[in-house]
């Protein structure tokens, strides 16, 4: 399956949006039947955070995945896979706004300030913003197609910051398997694209 018919295409667009979307329709339903145990907080800003993770990663193996194994339409996934990496970073984002500060944002800046996993998930998702605005065709052609490539090499910074913040979060509770298995998995994607690199240079060479 190394190319697909753009029918196919449009049609695997569709599986993937709506199996993206599942998360957060679960979420609300379990919003809605009053299902989200004893902390109900905890749930959500869990279950946002993880699958903000989640998405992260997954965009951030599309060109690995593409190269290894020749699947180039994997690429025109790729937007749709980051906006709902930023989807599921603004709830993660609101639930902490809304239900932990309840839109004081005195408080909540006091909050940023004082624990370290909170400042580094901040700029985690103030990062994000940017990528995310520009993620349209119309952006692509006013900042150009090289600047807009250096502004989207900000996953390469966004993914580790997301990881360090869900490291340090789960440090808190001892509960560092997790972590570092997210850790092994981004170092893994990160050093394939230097890898990829070097040898292209070497090639130059």
């Amino acid at each position: 399956m190394k190319s697909l018919s753009n029918r196919h295409l449009q049609l695997l667009k569709l599986v993937v949006f709506a199996l993206a979307a599942l998360p957060f329709l679960r979420l609300a339903y379990a919003v809605y039947q009053d299902n989200l145990g004893a902390n109900p907080l905890e749930f959500i800003t869990r279950n946002t955070g993880d699958w903000t993770l989640y998405f992260l990663c997954i965009t951030l193996a599309v060109t690995p995945m593409r190269k290894l194994l020749s699947w180039h339409w994997l690429i025109r996934l790729r937007r749709m896979l980051g906006l709902y990496s930023f989807f599921y970073a603004s709830l993660h984002f609101l639930t902490f706004l809304w239900f932990d500060h309840f839109f004081d944002i005195g408080d909540m800046w006091r909050d940023i300030i004082k624990r370290p996993f909170i400042t580094v998930g901040f700029i985690t998702f103030i990062l994000l913003l940017p990528l995310a605005i520009t993620s349209n065709n119309a952006m692509i052609r006013r900042l150009g197609g090289k600047q807009w490539q250096l502004l989207h090499r900000l996953i390469y910074v966004i993914v580790p910051l997301g990881v360090l913040h869900y490291f340090w979060m789960k440090a808190g509770k001892n509960l560092l398997l997790q972590p570092l298995i997210f850790a092994a998995l981004v170092s893994a994607l990160l050093g394939a694209r230097l890898y990829w690199r070097w040898q292209s240079k070497t090639a130059i060479a």
